[in-house]
């Protein structure tokens, strides 16, 4: 991935007497930020004392969240949404203790973000001084790298080395902590340039190794059973066009992460959707029968592989990550490739070019015929009963009336039910993938919007998720951010429910929420905010239509079917290939189908909506 930077300019700046805090907002300024989402306190006042006239000048924007951790997912979010570099601040000890889950999240996630820290003033560090952590150390296993800034004459340079570090390679949070009296003292200030900076020893491998890809094109060559298996990698690099091209020239089938989803169009034939524990039945069978695994940007993590022994253990694998740590960490290759993603798939498709063989359609005809018929005998269900909404269904509805709008959720059943049912875009999706954090989705959605004001942005939520970062109503409310959440409400913690259900004998301890389940249409409204609940199909399609055209931000409230379960599953330690929760095959039964006018799919006839693409069907 490129660095954010812009071009140093020929004639170096004369210094000026500032304050450490005037050096930091003015490099982050000179770095392209225009927005930061923080929470004031004692030690971090000098920089937001400084910030203040930036704000007055127009400079820059400050949102204020209601708790830190809202502030590190929503910079994350921001990050996500745009390819940029996401900032947030906090204050000392509390304060930057609550952005830890958040930089944790961007850690997992491989996500760009600087995190700015205050502290305690130097002479008061080590002494348990009031409000004072060692945010470095507590941070260092979870950021790609960290500050503490002693002397503010570095400030210039931390700030243009963090966002290099944060932007370039395997992106990652950065922390810089700050001392109070650091931000307070003046010096002689040179402003040090984007691109400016050089890191002795850090200079991530951009171009793939040639004999490796050579490798690699030759395998793609003779596959008769192969598949990509892309990940966040992949839209880091920005390599969508690229992932697009190679599936098309060898007609290669595509899967995706969680992290992935949106690099390969949803609605492409090649598509499989998403692979691994809540995958596509279709994806977990390709990649248990493929004989070549091509995995771009992707870590073989647990939840996507099951057993690892038994992943893709038919196949040859080619490995393309820009970490050389990622590569045969999990699984050894037969064409091991680190580099950045882009480049890596443009020197293979300018090989290809270079070699002037035609590609041979028909390679993969058969596989992608035997793929197609477990698309059909295994398709994605959206139930439909008598007395009450399906999450799937509504799930559906809402990506039918908003196809291209950004969507962010928190974690759990309703997470994957969006994966499975949503099909978007590049960096459309957004959403916690390796740490797994509720109360992601509400500030994500927040963050995604502010950077992306003229886009429609929905969070899919789940009722106990929402809780755990619901104050930030507040901000939507203070600053008018126009967000829409829908709420799949089943009154359960409903992963944990449902492995309660499938592992532990039905015991439920613990997870039914419905006991102090508040009313959310009052408590949006006491925040200012519009709440809308419904309970009944009839009402599913209007309320939506609603939320949307509504100006500024909505909460509609779904009470939906509170037994149901998100499958396919792969159980922990099981094959992919492994699932429970498939129906009997489709082939196998005799019923009436409806054929989607839209995208060709064929349904049973008793579904009121296409399990592909949503469309409404004429039964």
């Amino acid at each position: 991935m490129l660095s954010q930077s812009i071009s140093p300019a020929t004639i170096i700046p004369k210094p000026t007497r500032r304050s450490g805090a005037y050096a930091l907002i003015d490099s982050l300024k000179l770095h392209g930020v225009d927005h930061i989402f923080g929470y004031p306190g004692g030690a971090i006042l000098p920089i937001y004392d400084e910030l203040y006239r930036w704000e007055a000048e127009g400079k820059i924007q400050h949102i204020l969240v209601r708790h830190e951790q809202a502030a590190a997912h929503a910079a994350d979010a921001y990050a996500r949404a745009t390819g940029k570099v996401g900032v947030c601040f906090g204050t000392s000890g509390p304060g930057a203790t609550n952005l830890v889950t958040g930089i944790a999240t961007a850690h997992m996630d491989s996500i760009p973000m600087v995190v700015i820290t205050g502290q305690v003033g130097r002479a008061f560090i080590g002494s348990d001084a009031f409000q004072e952590t060692d945010i470095f150390g507590i941070t260092l296993p979870i950021v790609k790298h960290s500050y503490v800034v002693r002397e503010p004459r570095d400030m210039g340079r931390i700030v243009a080395e963090a966002f290099h570090i944060a932007s370039s390679g395997r992106p990652g949070p950065v922390l810089i902590d700050i001392p109070k009296d650091v931000g307070l003292e003046e010096f002689d200030y040179t402003p040090v340039l984007p691109g400016s900076v050089k890191l002795v020893g850090y200079r991530p491998t951009v171009k793939g190794n040639s004999r490796m890809i050579n490798q690699a094109l030759n395998l793609i060559r003779v596959a008769r059973q192969p598949l990509l298996y892309v990940g966040g990698g992949a839209i880091a690099a920005n390599a969508h066009q690229e992932i697009l091209q190679l599936a098309e020239i060898f007609q290669l089938p595509v899967t995706t992460t969680l992290m992935g989803k949106g690099v390969f169009n949803e609605h492409h034939p090649l598509a499989l959707g998403m692979l691994g524990m809540h995958g596509t039945a279709y994806a977990n069978f390709a990649v248990s029968e493929c004989d070549l695994l091509i995995a771009v940007g992707a870590r073989f993590d647990d939840r996507v592989t099951g057993k690892l022994d038994q992943f893709a253990n038919r196949a040859q694998v080619i490995h393309i990550d820009i970490d050389p740590a990622e590569v045969g960490k999990n699984r050894t290759p037969e064409v091991p490739i680190v580099g950045d993603v882009k480049q890596v798939l443009l020197a293979l498709l300018r090989r290809y070019a270079e070699l002037d063989i035609p590609a041979e359609p028909n390679q993969t005809k058969q596989w992608l015929a035997k793929i197609d018929q477990w698309r059909q005998d295994y398709p994605l269900v959206v139930p439909h009963y008598p007395d009450v909404l399906s999450p799937q269904e509504v799930i559906v509805e809402v990506a039918r009336q908003a196809p291209h709008a950004y969507y962010t959720t928190d974690v759990g059943q309703h997470q994957m039910w969006a994966a499975q049912f949503l099909k978007n875009g590049p960096r459309q999706w957004i959403s916690s993938a390796g740490l797994g954090t509720m109360g992601f989705g509400l500030p994500a959605a927040m963050g995604a919007k502010v950077a992306l004001p003229g886009e429609e942005v929905i969070c899919i939520a789940g009722d106990a998720s929402i809780q755990m970062n619901i104050q930030e109503l507040g901000t939507l409310a203070q600053y008018g951010i126009n967000v829409k959440t829908v709420i799949i409400n089943n009154r359960w913690l409903g992963m944990v429910r449902q492995w309660q259900e499938a592992f532990y004998e039905e015991r439920y301890s613990s997870s039914d929420t419905e006991p102090g389940m508040p009313d959310f249409v009052k408590l949006a409204d006491a925040y200012g905010v519009k709440g809308i609940q419904i309970s009944k199909r009839e009402d599913l399609e209007g309320a939506i239509a609603t939320m949307l055209a509504t100006k500024g931000p909505v909460i509609l409230d779904v009470l939906v079917s509170r037994e149901e379960n998100c499958y396919p599953m792969v159980a922990p330690g099981k094959s992919n290939a492994d699932m429970i929760g498939l129906q009997e095959p489709a082939s196998q039964k005799i019923v009436a189908t409806v054929t989607c006018t839209n995208c060709g799919t064929t349904n049973p006839q008793d579904h009121k909506f296409c399990g592909e693409c949503g469309t409404k069907l004429a039964n």
